[in-house]
């Protein structure tokens, strides 16, 4: 028996998916586990396997094409099977309806028209064409008028779009005859490249800008004494294996602070809910941890952080900043957070300016490490510092709640010890 094959939800937030690669054709031979195609939300990329084995019949969307959750994506069943209940109805009423709109065509059309152009034209008057073949038409100002569609069901594909260009047929061109002589002169040097920006980079762009345009945010700066903090990582690091211990980072340690800290901060540890005019304050800290993953910036959530040993908070965070990494995490993982730690003290920076990220009240920015000196009872003393940033929304709290959060921090951090202890 024929199966329908649909997009599926990755969370409870995702409306849709763009269709990023096909592994199979229509047509092919499919096993169970064969990944079918592959396909993005705005934060997190995923395969989609065949639960069945057989052959796809029909296969009803692009790649590029956004997809909306539950909706139809191809069929996979037996050659010859009849799969005409599992066909998508709008699919249905439009090829019932294609042959009368051919037909009406040349009286409504100027006899200069190109009858092929009506079939990437669908029942509501918009053209039927995929992203990635618009987005290629609108910088080859290929002329889309002039058509051949062969996607599914009338749909102007990519390929269709390289025909044009092959054929000089382009928005205010000459007639061919008058188009090919140039045809033959060397093309200039490129000199630069446009590429569309990704899902992620738009999502990004637009809360950033949302966060600057909106809030009154201010930055203060402040860094501690690591030398007790560096030296508790080294005996834990040196009896990891033995007492069964994650990897613990500094990163880790920092997170494990600042949840601990937040907790008697309820202004930082917040939610500014802008449209309601309401502060929404957290019994428990959910830290959100900064992540740089190849599509960009995520921001997995740890919840109920404070309620977590240092050693199960260095786990959790491990184990989002992977699957933020290989594109894997479900994106009801990436919201939820009451506070956010970055850090870009392996890059090197000492100090930064982190932008909050609504509807959270701050965001602390970690950085390297610096060795600097102090006077200590009339000596000059060497040690190691770690610069901390913290950015905070000025509308939800005033500078100094802000700085008694970051003395309080660093002051834990310093006395690291004093804190496992808590």
């Amino acid at each position: 028996m024929a199966t329908l094959v649909i997009m599926p939800r990755q969370g409870q937030s995702v409306e849709s998916c763009v269709i990023t690669s096909w592994a199979k054709k229509k047509g092919d031979a499919v096993a169970k586990g064969d990944v079918l195609f592959s396909y993005e939300t705005d934060k997190s990329g995923f395969d989609e396997t065949s639960t069945v084995a057989g052959t796809l019949l029909e296969v009803f969307c692009e790649e590029g094409d956004d997809v909306p959750c539950l909706d139809p994506v191809c069929i996979i069943g037996t050659p010859g099977e009849d799969v005409s209940a599992l066909m998508p109805k709008k699919e249905e009423e439009k090829k019932e309806e294609a042959p009368a709109k051919a037909e009406a065509a040349p009286a409504a059309e100027a006899p200069k028209a190109a009858p092929a152009a009506e079939a990437t034209v669908n029942t509501e008057g918009r053209m039927k064409i995929s992203p990635r073949a618009r987005h290629l038409a609108e910088r080859t100002d290929a002329d889309l008028a002039q058509a051949v569609p062969t996607g599914p069901n009338g749909r102007i594909i990519e390929r269709d779009v390289n025909a044009l260009l092959d054929a000089g047929k382009l928005v205010g061109a000459a007639p061919a005859a008058e188009v090919k002589a140039p045809a033959a002169e060397t093309a200039p040097a490129v000199e630069y490249v446009d590429e569309k920006l990704p899902n992620i980079r738009k999502v990004i762009a637009k809360a950033m800008t949302h966060s600057l345009s909106t809030m009154a945010q201010l930055t203060l700066m402040e860094s501690f004494d690591a030398t007790e903090l560096l030296a508790c990582r080294a005996k834990v690091k040196a009896n990891a294996e033995k007492l069964g211990l994650a990897n613990i980072t500094i990163n880790d340690m920092v997170l494990f602070a600042a949840a601990k800290t937040a907790l008697n901060h309820r202004e930082i540890n917040a939610n500014y809910l802008d449209d309601e005019q309401v502060m929404r304050y957290f019994t428990n800290v959910h830290i959100g941890v900064a992540v740089d993953t190849p599509r960009g910036l995520l921001v997995p959530t740890v919840h109920n952080a404070n309620k977590l040993t240092l050693n199960e908070l260095s786990v959790a965070a491990k184990e989002l900043i992977n699957q933020a990494k290989e594109g894997t995490i479900s994106p009801d993982k990436l919201k939820g957070a009451s506070f956010t730690v970055t850090n870009l003290g392996s890059m090197g920076v000492e100090y930064f300016t982190p932008v909050v990220n609504p509807p959270q009240t701050a965001i602390l920015g970690v950085g390297g490490i610096t060795r600097r000196v102090k006077n200590v009872g009339g000596n000059d003393v060497f040690y190691d510092s770690i610069g901390l940033s913290l950015t905070f929304d000025h509308r939800a709290l005033d500078g100094s709640p802000a700085a008694r959060f970051l003395k309080e921090l660093v002051a834990n951090l310093e006395n690291f010890n004093l804190l496992l202890a808590k």
